[in-house]
Parts: structure tokens; sequence; C-alpha cells
């Protein structure tokens, strides 16, 4: 099998006897190929293995897929992407905005600071969420 780990690779293949009902064996019959196996024991065998995980999980989540991790993994850090490239994309959109109100006005450094700490307890009471018609409001009074 290609998802072998090397102690798996290394190690001799014994027989094992069992017996299965026809239709379990006509049912890999049919999907051995479908899961790229070579052969109806490679599928049994990862079949077995598959099951074992499935057991292991339930009794202590300590086995999850491989393609169930990798599958999140790339979701995740997917996601990650999309949303630092929209980040940058609203930190240049907000720097520009600021040098041009910036251009524009005489503030002192102390009104500045005053500002920025009433910006942020604003911010926080309405949990991020603050809007330009919140800023116009607030402006005000």
């Amino acid at each position: 099998m290609e998802n072998e780990t090397p102690k798996e690779q290394r190690e001799n293949k014994r027989r094992f006897q069992t017996w299965f009902r026809p239709s379990t064996i006509d049912l890999v019959g049919r999907l051995y190929e479908e899961d790229n196996c070579r052969s109806h024991s490679e599928f049994i065998e990862k079949s077995i293995h598959f099951y074992a995980g499935y057991i292991i999980a339930e009794k202590g989540n300590e086995y999850l897929p491989r393609i169930v991790t990798s599958t999140i993994k790339g979701i995740v850090d997917e996601s990650d992407n999309k949303q630092n490239n929209l980040l940058f994309k609203m930190a240049v959109e907000i720097a520009m905005m600021q040098n041009i109100l910036a251009s524009m006005q005489d503030i002192d450094e102390l009104s500045l600071e005053r500002l920025r700490g009433q910006c942020v307890k604003e911010v926080k009471r309405l949990r991020g969420t603050f809007s330009f018609e919140d800023a116009v409001e607030w402006q005000k009074g």
C-alpha cells in the first residue's frame, strides 16, 4: 500500500484465514479498485485499519483519519490567507483615509491621544461594530 508507514513496509505479511459471507466478498470485489487497491487483501487490510481507528477514536479521541486532518488544515489555511489579504487591503484604505484627513487638520498630540482613548472605549462598548454613522452621531454629541 502506498500510504504504509516505514515499519509496515518492513513487516512481512502473514496468511490469516477468515470467513466472510458471500455478500461481503462481492462488496470487496466491487469496491477494492475504486479505492485504488491492488488486491482484495489490501482493501480488507485498509478497512481493518480504518475501523480500528474508528474504535480508538470513540474511546479517547486519539485517532482522526489523515484525510480529515489535512482537509481541515487546508480549509483553515485558506481562510487565514483570505482574512489576511482582506485585513491588509483594509489597512491600506484606512492609512489613505488617515493621511487625507491629517493633511486637512491641525490637531495637537494631546488631543489626538485623548481621541484615541475615547475611540478605544467606544469601539469596546460597541464590540467592534463601530461604523461611520456611529462616528457622525458621536461627534454630534
